[in-house]
């Protein structure tokens, strides 16, 4: 097997998460021809011994698991980019049937162009503060002390940013509410909405699997839902919007760790392994040609050592 060979089934199994891979160089190589590549044995020959130092494990099952419907993977294979991730790429806008007569390609780029989006839209996904464990049903899973402690500090590095914030979008569950409010205090002016979509739950089963982690029935209740949100709120600014948009999302960790992965097109079986501190800050950046940037992930650096928490 060609080192090439062998580093296609390392992208495969980043992509899919199922198949294993070592390859560790440390001996001499094969030899090489004149023109570069490793020399072709003849037809009916042993094959070669593999290279020294070089192992190579093979995939225990040959095929990724299945995801669950409502996921939609980017198309192609290798690490490809969907630029039509959010069904909002201008040509996939319009009706290429309906077309004038008279103007022809004239007319199809000027919809082209009144569909294509201008504004960067820049995502602001808050961990709610620490809250009482304690609680038996979610009215009851107040922020504790430390937790509002930990909105405040949340609330005063957004509004340090100096940035024109449009909106707060909140999660619906009480700790969610309790740190949207402290945060908003920060922010005056900005006007708050709640949503039961931006609720905990669990958003699909996470490779690898972990044996205390809740049934296969909730993934399947909890999932469609956390997707949802996705495709409401994760997209490229409409076309109509003229300015950059700066909005915050007050959520909780399995979902924004969701968000995060579909975002940028990476396996969303990989959500759990990533970790959240309470009251951080995740920021995404959607450009108008629906390209995604992570600037943060989870950041407290502005809280002091002893503030930090991840319950």
């Amino acid at each position: 097997m060609s080192f090439r060979r062998a580093l296609a089934l390392a992208a495969c199994g980043l992509a899919g998460g199922s198949v294993l891979f070592s390859a560790v160089g440390v001996g001499k190589q094969p030899a090489r021809g004149a023109g570069g590549d490793a020399e072709t044995r003849s037809a009916g020959a042993p094959a070669p011994a593999p290279a020294p130092g070089l192992l190579l494990l093979p995939p225990a099952a040959a095929s990724c698991p299945a995801a669950p419907g409502w996921v939609e993977r980017a198309a192609g294979a290798g690490g490809s980019w969907d630029s039509n991730w959010d069904r909002r790429e201008p040509l996939a806008l319009i009706n290429r049937k309906k077309k004038n007569e008279e103007t022809g390609e004239e007319e199809l780029a000027s919809r082209l162009d009144h569909c294509k989006a201008k504004a960067t839209r820049h995502i602001f996904l808050i961990r709610h503060s620490q809250y009482n464990l304690d609680g038996r049903i979610d009215k009851d899973r107040t922020l504790t002390q430390l937790g509002r402690e930990q909105a405040e500090l949340t609330g005063r590095r957004l509004a340090s940013l100096g940035l024109k914030f449009d909106t707060i979008i909140h999660s619906s569950m009480t700790r969610a509410m309790e740190t949207t409010d402290i945060i908003s205090k920060h922010l005056p002016g900005v006007k708050k909405v709640s949503t039961d979509l931006l609720r905990e739950g669990a958003p699909i089963e996470p490779v690898p699997p972990v044996s205390h982690w809740k049934p296969e029935a909730v993934y399947y209740e909890d999932g469609a839902r956390i997707e949802a949100a996705f495709r409401n709120y994760i997209h490229r600014a409409d076309a109509k919007q003229e300015e950059d948009s700066y909005e915050i999302f007050v959520c909780h960790a399995n979902v924004i760790r969701y968000i995060v992965c579909r975002a940028l097109q990476f396996p969303p079986e990989g959500w759990l392994r990533m970790s959240l501190n309470n009251g951080s800050i995740t920021h995404l950046v959607i450009r108008p040609s629906g390209r995604v940037a992570l600037r943060t992930l989870g950041d407290t650096g502005f809280m002091p050592p002893d503030k930090i928490t991840r319950t």
